[in-house]
Protein backbone atom coordinates (compact mmCIF):
# COMPACT_ATOMS: atom_id res chain seq x y z
CA UNK A 1 0.00 0.00 0.00
CA UNK A 2 2.85 2.38 0.86
CA UNK A 3 4.46 1.68 -2.51
CA UNK A 4 1.19 2.49 -4.30
CA UNK A 5 0.87 5.80 -2.44
CA UNK A 6 4.51 6.63 -3.18
CA UNK A 7 3.92 5.98 -6.89
CA UNK A 8 0.95 8.38 -6.87
CA UNK A 9 2.81 11.18 -5.10
CA UNK A 10 5.95 10.80 -7.20
CA UNK A 11 3.94 10.78 -10.42
CA UNK A 12 1.94 13.84 -9.29
CA UNK A 13 5.06 15.83 -8.39
CA UNK A 14 6.95 14.82 -11.52
CA UNK A 15 3.93 15.41 -13.78
CA UNK A 16 3.24 18.91 -12.42
CA UNK A 17 6.92 19.81 -12.64
CA UNK A 18 7.18 18.43 -16.17
CA UNK A 19 4.35 20.77 -17.17
CA UNK A 20 6.19 23.96 -16.23
CA UNK A 21 9.20 24.19 -18.58
CA UNK A 22 7.28 23.33 -21.79
CA UNK A 23 4.47 25.69 -20.76
CA UNK A 24 7.01 28.44 -20.27
CA UNK A 25 8.76 27.73 -23.55
CA UNK A 26 5.64 27.51 -25.70
CA UNK A 27 4.18 30.63 -24.04
CA UNK A 28 7.32 32.61 -24.78
CA UNK A 29 7.16 31.55 -28.44
CA UNK A 30 3.79 33.31 -28.72
CA UNK A 31 4.73 36.28 -26.53
CA UNK A 32 8.14 37.02 -28.10
CA UNK A 33 6.86 39.64 -30.59
CA UNK A 34 5.23 41.56 -27.70
CA UNK A 35 8.29 41.02 -25.52
CA UNK A 36 10.54 42.25 -28.31
CA UNK A 37 8.46 45.40 -28.71
CA UNK A 38 8.42 46.05 -24.96
CA UNK A 39 12.16 45.50 -24.45
CA UNK A 40 13.27 46.81 -27.87
CA UNK A 41 14.62 43.50 -29.24
CA UNK A 42 15.00 42.46 -32.89
CA UNK A 43 14.35 38.85 -34.07
CA UNK A 44 17.96 37.73 -33.58
CA UNK A 45 18.06 39.09 -30.02
CA UNK A 46 14.62 37.63 -29.29
CA UNK A 47 15.90 34.13 -30.01
CA UNK A 48 18.45 34.56 -27.21
CA UNK A 49 15.59 34.69 -24.68
CA UNK A 50 15.11 31.03 -25.63
CA UNK A 51 18.77 30.20 -26.33
CA UNK A 52 19.98 31.44 -22.91
CA UNK A 53 17.66 28.97 -21.19
CA UNK A 54 18.69 26.10 -23.45
CA UNK A 55 22.37 26.93 -23.07
CA UNK A 56 22.53 26.65 -19.28
CA UNK A 57 20.05 23.76 -19.16
CA UNK A 58 22.31 21.83 -21.52
CA UNK A 59 25.61 22.77 -19.89
CA UNK A 60 24.62 21.67 -16.37
CA UNK A 61 22.57 18.62 -17.28
CA UNK A 62 25.18 15.84 -17.04
CA UNK A 63 26.89 17.26 -13.93
CA UNK A 64 23.53 17.43 -12.17
CA UNK A 65 22.76 13.89 -13.33
CA UNK A 66 25.85 12.65 -11.53
CA UNK A 67 25.23 14.86 -8.48
CA UNK A 68 21.71 13.41 -8.17
CA UNK A 69 23.23 9.95 -7.88
CA UNK A 70 25.67 11.14 -5.19
CA UNK A 71 23.51 13.46 -3.05
CA UNK A 72 20.01 12.21 -3.80
CA UNK A 73 17.55 12.43 -6.68
CA UNK A 74 14.72 13.95 -4.62
CA UNK A 75 17.00 16.57 -3.06
CA UNK A 76 18.13 17.83 -6.46
CA UNK A 77 14.56 17.71 -7.80
CA UNK A 78 13.33 20.00 -5.02
CA UNK A 79 16.30 22.38 -5.39
CA UNK A 80 15.67 22.68 -9.10
CA UNK A 81 12.04 23.65 -8.59
CA UNK A 82 13.04 26.33 -6.06
CA UNK A 83 15.54 27.86 -8.50
CA UNK A 84 13.04 27.67 -11.38
CA UNK A 85 10.26 29.61 -9.66
CA UNK A 86 12.74 32.14 -8.22
CA UNK A 87 14.04 32.82 -11.71
CA UNK A 88 10.43 33.13 -12.95
CA UNK A 89 9.83 36.02 -10.55
CA UNK A 90 13.08 37.68 -11.62
CA UNK A 91 12.14 37.34 -15.31
CA UNK A 92 8.80 39.02 -14.66
CA UNK A 93 10.64 41.95 -13.07
CA UNK A 94 13.31 42.23 -15.82
CA UNK A 95 13.68 45.88 -16.96
CA UNK A 96 15.58 45.28 -20.21
CA UNK A 97 16.73 42.70 -22.77
CA UNK A 98 20.04 41.92 -21.03
CA UNK A 99 18.31 41.27 -17.71
CA UNK A 100 15.70 38.86 -19.04
CA UNK A 101 18.33 36.93 -21.00
CA UNK A 102 20.42 36.63 -17.82
CA UNK A 103 17.45 35.52 -15.69
CA UNK A 104 16.40 33.00 -18.33
CA UNK A 105 19.90 31.54 -18.13
CA UNK A 106 19.44 31.25 -14.34
CA UNK A 107 16.07 29.58 -14.93
CA UNK A 108 17.78 27.05 -17.19
CA UNK A 109 20.00 25.95 -14.29
CA UNK A 110 16.94 25.12 -12.18
CA UNK A 111 15.25 23.42 -15.12
CA UNK A 112 18.28 21.19 -15.70
CA UNK A 113 18.00 19.88 -12.11
CA UNK A 114 14.33 19.05 -12.65
CA UNK A 115 14.77 17.60 -16.11
CA UNK A 116 17.56 15.26 -15.08
CA UNK A 117 15.73 13.85 -12.05
CA UNK A 118 12.13 13.41 -13.19
CA UNK A 119 12.72 10.22 -15.22
CA UNK A 120 15.06 8.91 -12.51
CA UNK A 121 12.29 9.27 -9.93
CA UNK A 122 9.91 7.33 -12.18
CA UNK A 123 12.51 4.62 -12.81
CA UNK A 124 13.17 4.22 -9.08
CA UNK A 125 9.50 3.90 -8.10
CA UNK A 126 7.90 2.07 -11.04
CA UNK A 127 8.96 -1.45 -12.12
CA UNK A 128 9.91 -2.02 -15.76
CA UNK A 129 6.46 -3.51 -16.53
CA UNK A 130 4.75 -0.24 -15.48
CA UNK A 131 7.42 2.21 -16.54
CA UNK A 132 6.18 2.75 -20.09
CA UNK A 133 2.73 3.79 -18.84
CA UNK A 134 4.21 6.15 -16.23
CA UNK A 135 6.52 7.71 -18.80
CA UNK A 136 3.50 8.07 -21.10
CA UNK A 137 1.67 10.05 -18.40
CA UNK A 138 4.76 12.19 -17.87
CA UNK A 139 5.09 12.80 -21.60
CA UNK A 140 1.41 13.75 -21.74
CA UNK A 141 2.08 16.37 -19.02
CA UNK A 142 4.88 17.80 -21.15
CA UNK A 143 2.52 17.87 -24.11
CA UNK A 144 -0.18 19.56 -22.02
CA UNK A 145 2.35 22.24 -21.10
CA UNK A 146 3.04 22.71 -24.79
CA UNK A 147 -0.74 22.74 -25.36
CA UNK A 148 -1.59 25.25 -22.65
CA UNK A 149 1.33 27.57 -23.44
CA UNK A 150 0.22 29.02 -26.79
CA UNK A 151 -3.42 29.61 -25.83
CA UNK A 152 -3.09 30.56 -22.15
CA UNK A 153 0.23 32.30 -22.66
CA UNK A 154 -1.18 34.20 -25.63
CA UNK A 155 -4.16 35.44 -23.62
CA UNK A 156 -2.04 36.29 -20.57
CA UNK A 157 0.45 38.24 -22.68
CA UNK A 158 -2.29 40.08 -24.54
CA UNK A 159 -4.43 40.96 -21.51
CA UNK A 160 -2.01 41.18 -18.55
CA UNK A 161 1.37 41.58 -20.24
CA UNK A 162 4.13 39.09 -21.00
CA UNK A 163 5.32 39.27 -17.38
CA UNK A 164 2.22 37.33 -16.25
CA UNK A 165 3.46 34.22 -18.10
CA UNK A 166 6.40 33.90 -15.71
CA UNK A 167 4.31 34.59 -12.59
CA UNK A 168 1.77 31.90 -13.60
CA UNK A 169 4.34 29.14 -12.98
CA UNK A 170 5.12 30.17 -9.39
CA UNK A 171 2.10 28.62 -7.55
CA UNK A 172 2.46 25.36 -9.53
CA UNK A 173 6.12 25.16 -8.58
CA UNK A 174 5.30 25.78 -4.93
CA UNK A 175 2.76 22.92 -5.00
CA UNK A 176 5.41 20.56 -6.42
CA UNK A 177 7.82 21.50 -3.63
CA UNK A 178 5.17 20.95 -0.93
CA UNK A 179 4.24 17.50 -2.29
CA UNK A 180 7.90 16.48 -2.51
CA UNK A 181 8.71 17.64 1.04
CA UNK A 182 5.60 16.34 2.81
CA UNK A 183 4.61 13.18 0.89
CA UNK A 184 7.77 11.67 -0.59
CA UNK A 185 9.83 10.39 2.34
CA UNK A 186 12.23 8.17 0.44
CA UNK A 187 15.52 9.27 -1.08
CA UNK A 188 17.47 7.51 -3.82
CA UNK A 189 21.21 7.51 -4.38
CA UNK A 190 23.47 5.34 -6.50
CA UNK A 191 25.70 2.81 -4.82
CA UNK A 192 29.47 2.85 -5.12
CA UNK A 193 31.79 5.84 -5.02
CA UNK A 194 30.49 9.26 -4.00
CA UNK A 195 33.31 11.16 -5.70
CA UNK A 196 32.35 13.83 -8.22
CA UNK A 197 34.27 14.11 -11.50
CA UNK A 198 35.11 17.83 -11.37
CA UNK A 199 37.58 17.74 -14.28
CA UNK A 200 35.08 15.95 -16.50
CA UNK A 201 32.34 18.39 -15.53
CA UNK A 202 34.47 21.42 -16.37
CA UNK A 203 35.57 20.07 -19.76
CA UNK A 204 32.01 18.97 -20.61
CA UNK A 205 30.47 22.33 -19.64
CA UNK A 206 33.17 24.23 -21.53
CA UNK A 207 32.86 22.15 -24.71
CA UNK A 208 29.06 22.37 -24.82
CA UNK A 209 29.02 26.10 -24.03
CA UNK A 210 31.54 26.83 -26.79
CA UNK A 211 29.72 24.59 -29.27
CA UNK A 212 26.28 26.15 -28.81
CA UNK A 213 27.74 29.67 -28.86
CA UNK A 214 29.80 28.87 -31.95
CA UNK A 215 26.98 27.16 -33.82
CA UNK A 216 24.59 30.08 -33.31
CA UNK A 217 27.24 32.55 -34.64
CA UNK A 218 28.64 30.29 -37.35
CA UNK A 219 28.44 33.03 -40.01
CA UNK A 220 31.33 34.87 -38.32
CA UNK A 221 35.02 34.07 -37.79
CA UNK A 222 34.34 34.11 -34.05
CA UNK A 223 31.76 31.35 -34.48
CA UNK A 224 34.18 29.14 -36.40
CA UNK A 225 36.87 29.68 -33.77
CA UNK A 226 34.47 28.76 -30.96
CA UNK A 227 33.49 25.57 -32.80
CA UNK A 228 37.13 24.53 -33.17
CA UNK A 229 37.74 25.19 -29.47
CA UNK A 230 34.61 23.23 -28.57
CA UNK A 231 35.82 20.16 -30.47
CA UNK A 232 39.18 20.37 -28.70
CA UNK A 233 37.46 20.65 -25.31
CA UNK A 234 35.14 17.73 -26.13
CA UNK A 235 38.11 15.56 -27.17
CA UNK A 236 39.67 16.33 -23.79
CA UNK A 237 36.37 15.42 -22.10
CA UNK A 238 36.24 12.00 -23.81
CA UNK A 239 39.87 11.34 -22.87
CA UNK A 240 39.19 12.38 -19.27
CA UNK A 241 36.11 10.18 -18.98
CA UNK A 242 37.80 7.05 -20.35
CA UNK A 243 40.58 7.39 -17.75
CA UNK A 244 38.56 8.58 -14.75
CA UNK A 245 37.80 6.14 -11.92
CA UNK A 246 34.48 7.86 -11.21
CA UNK A 247 33.50 9.44 -14.54
CA UNK A 248 30.82 12.06 -14.95
CA UNK A 249 29.45 10.05 -17.86
CA UNK A 250 29.95 6.35 -18.40
CA UNK A 251 31.07 6.32 -22.04
CA UNK A 252 30.67 2.53 -21.99
CA UNK A 253 26.91 3.13 -22.24
CA UNK A 254 27.35 4.19 -25.86
CA UNK A 255 28.65 0.71 -26.66
CA UNK A 256 25.04 -0.31 -26.04
CA UNK A 257 23.64 0.07 -29.58
CA UNK A 258 20.05 0.39 -28.43
CA UNK A 259 20.98 3.17 -26.03
CA UNK A 260 23.22 5.08 -28.45
CA UNK A 261 20.97 4.92 -31.53
CA UNK A 262 17.82 5.76 -29.55
CA UNK A 263 19.61 8.78 -28.08
CA UNK A 264 20.69 9.86 -31.56
CA UNK A 265 17.10 9.57 -32.81
CA UNK A 266 15.95 11.91 -30.04
CA UNK A 267 18.66 14.41 -31.00
CA UNK A 268 17.55 14.37 -34.66
CA UNK A 269 13.83 14.72 -33.95
CA UNK A 270 14.16 17.60 -31.49
CA UNK A 271 16.61 19.38 -33.77
CA UNK A 272 14.02 19.11 -36.54
CA UNK A 273 10.96 20.18 -34.57
CA UNK A 274 11.69 22.50 -31.64
CA UNK A 275 11.75 25.80 -33.55
CA UNK A 276 8.55 25.04 -35.49
CA UNK A 277 6.29 26.88 -33.03
CA UNK A 278 8.46 30.01 -33.04
CA UNK A 279 8.68 30.11 -36.84
CA UNK A 280 4.93 29.63 -37.23
CA UNK A 281 4.27 32.23 -34.52
CA UNK A 282 6.30 34.76 -36.52
CA UNK A 283 4.45 33.78 -39.69
CA UNK A 284 1.01 34.04 -38.13
CA UNK A 285 1.59 37.29 -36.22
CA UNK A 286 3.84 39.22 -38.61
CA UNK A 287 2.86 37.96 -42.06
CA UNK A 288 -0.78 36.97 -41.49
CA UNK A 289 -1.48 39.73 -38.94
CA UNK A 290 -3.03 37.55 -36.21
CA UNK A 291 -3.01 38.49 -32.52
CA UNK A 292 -0.99 36.47 -29.95
CA UNK A 293 -4.15 34.79 -28.64
CA UNK A 294 -5.40 33.92 -32.15
CA UNK A 295 -1.97 32.54 -33.05
CA UNK A 296 -1.98 30.53 -29.84
CA UNK A 297 -5.32 28.94 -30.73
CA UNK A 298 -3.75 27.63 -33.93
CA UNK A 299 -0.43 26.54 -32.39
CA UNK A 300 -2.15 24.43 -29.69
CA UNK A 301 -3.09 21.89 -32.37
CA UNK A 302 0.36 20.27 -32.30
CA UNK A 303 0.65 19.75 -28.50
CA UNK A 304 -3.03 18.73 -28.35
CA UNK A 305 -2.36 15.89 -30.78
CA UNK A 306 0.80 14.99 -28.85
CA UNK A 307 -1.14 14.87 -25.56
CA UNK A 308 -3.76 12.59 -27.12
CA UNK A 309 -1.30 10.22 -28.80
CA UNK A 310 1.56 10.05 -26.23
CA UNK A 311 -0.24 8.01 -23.51
CA UNK A 312 -1.46 5.52 -26.12
CA UNK A 313 2.03 5.27 -27.58
CA UNK A 314 3.42 4.76 -24.07
CA UNK A 315 1.10 1.79 -23.47
CA UNK A 316 1.83 0.36 -26.91
CA UNK A 317 5.59 0.61 -26.20
CA UNK A 318 5.06 -1.95 -23.40
CA UNK A 319 3.41 -4.37 -25.88
CA UNK A 320 5.12 -3.95 -29.27
CA UNK A 321 8.62 -3.11 -30.45
CA UNK A 322 9.10 0.62 -29.74
CA UNK A 323 11.14 1.21 -32.92
CA UNK A 324 8.01 0.59 -35.03
CA UNK A 325 6.28 3.50 -33.29
CA UNK A 326 9.29 5.84 -33.40
CA UNK A 327 9.87 5.21 -37.12
CA UNK A 328 6.21 5.83 -37.93
CA UNK A 329 6.38 9.06 -35.95
CA UNK A 330 9.45 10.26 -37.84
CA UNK A 331 7.71 9.64 -41.19
CA UNK A 332 4.83 11.92 -40.17
CA UNK A 333 7.23 14.56 -38.83
CA UNK A 334 9.13 14.61 -42.13
CA UNK A 335 5.90 15.02 -44.13
CA UNK A 336 4.80 17.95 -41.92
CA UNK A 337 8.15 19.75 -42.19
CA UNK A 338 8.23 19.51 -45.98
CA UNK A 339 4.71 20.93 -46.06
CA UNK A 340 5.79 23.90 -43.93
CA UNK A 341 8.76 24.46 -46.27
CA UNK A 342 6.19 25.56 -48.90
CA UNK A 343 4.67 28.29 -46.69
CA UNK A 344 3.85 31.56 -48.41
CA UNK A 345 2.16 34.84 -47.48
CA UNK A 346 -1.16 33.54 -48.84
CA UNK A 347 -1.01 30.10 -47.22
CA UNK A 348 -4.36 29.69 -45.39
CA UNK A 349 -4.51 28.97 -41.67
CA UNK A 350 -6.26 25.65 -42.42
CA UNK A 351 -3.10 24.39 -44.15
CA UNK A 352 -1.03 25.36 -41.10
CA UNK A 353 -3.49 23.53 -38.83
CA UNK A 354 -3.33 20.37 -40.94
CA UNK A 355 0.48 20.46 -40.84
CA UNK A 356 0.44 20.87 -37.06
CA UNK A 357 -1.95 17.92 -36.69
CA UNK A 358 0.44 15.77 -38.70
CA UNK A 359 3.46 17.00 -36.72
CA UNK A 360 1.76 16.50 -33.35
CA UNK A 361 0.72 12.95 -34.22
CA UNK A 362 4.27 12.13 -35.28
CA UNK A 363 5.77 13.59 -32.11
CA UNK A 364 3.23 11.73 -29.97
CA UNK A 365 4.16 8.43 -31.60
CA UNK A 366 7.87 9.12 -31.20
CA UNK A 367 8.45 10.60 -27.74
CA UNK A 368 7.22 8.02 -25.20
CA UNK A 369 8.52 4.90 -27.04
CA UNK A 370 11.89 6.57 -27.62
CA UNK A 371 12.22 7.41 -23.92
CA UNK A 372 11.12 3.89 -22.95
CA UNK A 373 13.78 2.38 -25.24
CA UNK A 374 16.52 4.43 -23.63
CA UNK A 375 15.50 3.98 -19.98
CA UNK A 376 14.91 0.21 -20.35
CA UNK A 377 18.27 -0.33 -22.08
CA UNK A 378 20.33 0.43 -18.94
CA UNK A 379 20.59 -0.91 -15.39
CA UNK A 380 18.93 0.89 -12.48
CA UNK A 381 22.32 2.10 -11.19
CA UNK A 382 22.71 4.08 -14.43
CA UNK A 383 19.20 5.55 -14.33
CA UNK A 384 20.48 9.01 -13.39
CA UNK A 385 22.95 9.19 -16.27
CA UNK A 386 20.43 7.64 -18.68
CA UNK A 387 17.81 10.20 -17.63
CA UNK A 388 20.38 12.96 -18.11
CA UNK A 389 21.20 11.59 -21.56
CA UNK A 390 17.54 11.48 -22.62
CA UNK A 391 17.02 15.07 -21.57
CA UNK A 392 20.42 16.16 -22.86
CA UNK A 393 19.69 14.81 -26.35
CA UNK A 394 16.40 16.69 -26.36
CA UNK A 395 17.89 19.92 -25.07
CA UNK A 396 20.91 19.78 -27.38
CA UNK A 397 18.50 19.13 -30.23
CA UNK A 398 16.41 22.12 -29.16
CA UNK A 399 19.56 24.25 -28.97
CA UNK A 400 20.59 23.10 -32.46
CA UNK A 401 17.11 23.95 -33.70
CA UNK A 402 17.19 27.45 -32.23
CA UNK A 403 20.82 27.87 -33.27
CA UNK A 404 19.84 27.10 -36.86
CA UNK A 405 17.08 29.72 -36.76
CA UNK A 406 19.38 32.28 -35.10
CA UNK A 407 22.08 31.63 -37.70
CA UNK A 408 19.77 31.88 -40.72
CA UNK A 409 17.94 34.93 -39.40
CA UNK A 410 21.23 36.69 -38.61
CA UNK A 411 22.61 35.85 -42.06
CA UNK A 412 19.52 36.95 -44.07
CA UNK A 413 17.97 39.64 -41.84
CA UNK A 414 20.80 40.90 -39.66
CA UNK A 415 19.73 42.86 -36.58
CA UNK A 416 16.86 44.80 -38.18
CA UNK A 417 13.42 44.85 -36.57
CA UNK A 418 10.64 43.01 -38.38
CA UNK A 419 8.44 45.30 -40.49
CA UNK A 420 6.25 44.91 -43.59
CA UNK A 421 9.23 46.08 -45.67
CA UNK A 422 11.19 42.92 -44.86
CA UNK A 423 8.42 40.33 -44.61
CA UNK A 424 9.80 38.73 -47.77
CA UNK A 425 13.12 38.11 -45.98
CA UNK A 426 11.24 36.70 -43.00
CA UNK A 427 9.37 34.26 -45.25
CA UNK A 428 12.54 33.22 -47.07
CA UNK A 429 14.33 32.63 -43.77
CA UNK A 430 11.40 30.57 -42.49
CA UNK A 431 11.22 28.37 -45.59
CA UNK A 432 14.97 27.68 -45.49
CA UNK A 433 14.72 26.65 -41.83
CA UNK A 434 11.89 24.21 -42.51
CA UNK A 435 13.69 22.73 -45.51
CA UNK A 436 16.86 22.13 -43.46
CA UNK A 437 14.84 20.58 -40.64
CA UNK A 438 13.10 18.27 -43.13
CA UNK A 439 16.43 17.11 -44.54
CA UNK A 440 17.80 16.41 -41.03
CA UNK A 441 14.69 14.41 -40.13
CA UNK A 442 14.89 12.38 -43.35
CA UNK A 443 18.53 11.45 -42.70
CA UNK A 444 17.64 10.34 -39.17
CA UNK A 445 14.65 8.35 -40.43
CA UNK A 446 16.68 6.58 -43.12
CA UNK A 447 19.34 5.67 -40.55
CA UNK A 448 16.76 4.34 -38.08
CA UNK A 449 15.01 2.19 -40.72
CA UNK A 450 18.34 0.81 -41.97
CA UNK A 451 19.48 -0.06 -38.44
CA UNK A 452 16.24 -1.89 -37.61
CA UNK A 453 16.20 -3.72 -40.95
CA UNK A 454 19.70 -5.19 -40.77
Amino acid sequence: MKDDHLKVYVLCAVTLSSFLAPFMGSSINVALPLMGESLNMGPSQQTWVIMAFLLTANVFLLPFGRLSEIYGIKRLFISGNIIFITASVLCALAPDAASIILFRAFQGIGASMVLVTRLSLISMVFPASERGRAIGVNTAAIDMGLFAGPILGGFLAEIMGWESIFLFTVPVGILVILISLSRIDDEWMAGGSKKFDLEGSLTYCTSLFLFIQGFSTLASIRGLLLLVLSFLAFSLFIKTETQARNPLFNVELFKNRRFSFSSLEALVVFTSTFAVSLLLSYHLQYVRGLSPSASGLILIVQPLMMALIAPLAGRMADMVKPHILTSAGMVLIFMALMGFAALGPDTPETAVIMGLMLLGTGMGLFSSPNTTKIMCSVKRDHAGVASATVTSMRLIGQAFSMGTVTLIFAFLMGSVSVSPANYDLLMESTRICFLLFGIICFIGLATAIHRNTY
